[in-house]
């Protein structure tokens, strides 16, 4: 067997195990009917700390599609009324328009849609005239019980996959990631939200044409980070992947999460991830955790940076994102918390100067220097964007897919879709050691703390193993 082969071996098996990472028993969900929805949009606690609602001062994400590829979204969920303008089934196990759940984890998609862009709903006892209609349009009026969104005047297309498990349909893994990143993009995809991964860091060489082609047609792709709870203590692709925007999670407390984020050098900027709140399927609610849910916070902020400027490229779209971030952890990027903490208020509000970089790098970059390729060939090239005011942070070198650690060696090479776990009383022991690098508060910019040298790569991972 040659090595490039056993390369191929090894990451097509990453792939074949592909779950919702942290997934618990539904049978342990905290669930909760629609009429007691007004407790559910209390517990929405990063809308304020995360500067979201003063965002909403600026826009709330009209005229901007996000492509939400999971597990399905159940577009009659009552939070997601009007909110759906599109979908389809990549898996062939689905429904045609990716609104059916499906998979090992089919609540997933629709906990993720309703952080994105849910817009609430009226009290039962509201007229019927006040409730959100099937035929809404993107500046609907949040209703004020249930989920809202970061950006609840954005539309979404759910673009369903079956990962995790045998698929019924009979694609792989393998291929309906990259066709459902094109999909995305072909019908109108702006933002991509993809809170999904693997535990390896590599990705199969087929999708560099799909991720190309939605760096070429200047769309912004968001993903998650992976938890340590469910076996990722590096970032895994495709939030390794040149150009995307990476999620890390952070605990109730603003710090790094030790169980619910991963690290890496790919990682962009940090979001809540613990005590997450979202919709389920049939209408109901569940609290959760994850950088899946970190990661629609953040696809969020993009579209409502993407609907406020409407002709803001891609890559300055990302840039205003990681440089308006709070500093956190090490002084500068790092593997923790990447430029820093979510500052969605900032984003909006900065006055930021123009750059035409993507802080995390180019896939076409990627591509000419490591696979020794021509990305013209691959996939066409995509008219220059017009240029707009956003900040400029020093040109970063292009990331390159991180080889496992011995610390990872032990770690079953399986690829987890969705970096979320739905709270089932977890306790999760942590070494003294991880505690100490991560507790380190976001920072106002002053001198150097003691925790900020702390060394992240020396961080023993917490569990290996999925919550059960």
């Amino acid at each position: 067997m040659t090595r490039a082969t056993a390369r191929r071996r090894r990451t097509a098996s990453a792939l074949m195990a592909l779950a919702l990472a942290g997934g618990a028993s539904t049978a342990a969900l905290t669930l909760a009917a629609p009429a007691y929805a007004d407790s559910w949009r209390d517990k929405e606690y990063w809308l304020a700390e995360s500067g979201i609602t003063k965002a909403w001062d600026v826009s709330k994400g009209a005229g901007v599609k996000v492509a939400v590829i999971d597990s399905g979204v159940d577009g009659k969920h009552p939070d997601l009324a009007g909110v759906l303008a599109g979908g389809a089934d990549i898996s062939g196990a689905g429904s045609g328009n990716g609104q059916a759940s499906i998979g090992a984890k089919p609540e997933h998609g629709t906990l993720v849609a309703t952080m994105l862009a849910g817009r609430g709903h009226q009290a039962p006892e509201a007229s019927a005239s006040a409730k959100p209609s099937a035929s809404a349009t993107p500046g609907a009026a949040v209703g004020p019980d249930g989920i809202v969104g970061v950006a609840p005047e954005a539309q979404l297309l759910s673009v369903s996959t079956w990962l995790g498990s045998a698929n019924p349909g009979g694609k792989s893994d393998q291929a309906q990631i990259p066709e459902a990143v094109r999909w995305a993009v072909d019908n109108g995809a702006r933002v991509i939200n993809i809170s999904l991964g693997s535990t390896s860091p590599e990705w199969p060489q087929s999708w560099d044409a799909a991720f190309l082609y939605a760096e070429q047609k200047d769309v912004v792709i968001v993903a998650a980070a992976g938890n340590r709870v469910g076996g990722n203590v590096q970032v895994g692709a495709p939030a390794t992947i040149p150009g995307v925007l990476t999620v890390a999670g952070l605990d109730r407390t603003g710090a790094a999460s030790i169980d619910s984020s991963s690290q890496g050098i790919s990682i962009g900027v940090a979001a809540p991830a613990e005590d997450l709140v979202g919709g389920m399927p049939a209408g109901g609610y569940a609290e959760w955790a994850g950088t899946s849910g970190a990661t629609p916070i953040v696809s969020g902020v993009a579209a409502l940076i993407r609907s406020k400027w409407p002709e803001m490229s891609a890559s300055q779209v990302i840039n205003r994102i990681v440089s308006t971030a709070k500093d956190a952890g090490a002084r500068g990027k790092d593997p923790l918390y990447g430029f820093g903490v979510l500052n969605a208020e900032a984003a909006l509000k900065a006055d930021v100067p123009e750059t035409k970089v993507n802080p995390l790098g180019s896939i076409s970059d990627w591509i000419r220097v490591h696979r020794r390729g021509n990305p013209a060939a691959t996939a066409p090239a995509a008219a220059p964007a017009p240029s707009s005011a956003v900040p400029t942070l020093p040109e970063a070198t292009v990331p390159v897919a991180e080889k496992p650690s011995q610390l990872d060696s032990a770690l079953p090479a399986a690829v987890v879709l969705g970096f979320g776990c739905l709270l089932v009383g977890i306790v999760v022991a942590a070494a003294v050691q991880l505690r100490a690098a991560m507790r380190t508060p976001p920072k106002d910019g002053g001198p150097d703390s003691a925790e900020d040298s702390a060394e992240p790569g020396a961080v023993n991972p917490v569990d290996s193993s999925n919550p059960s």
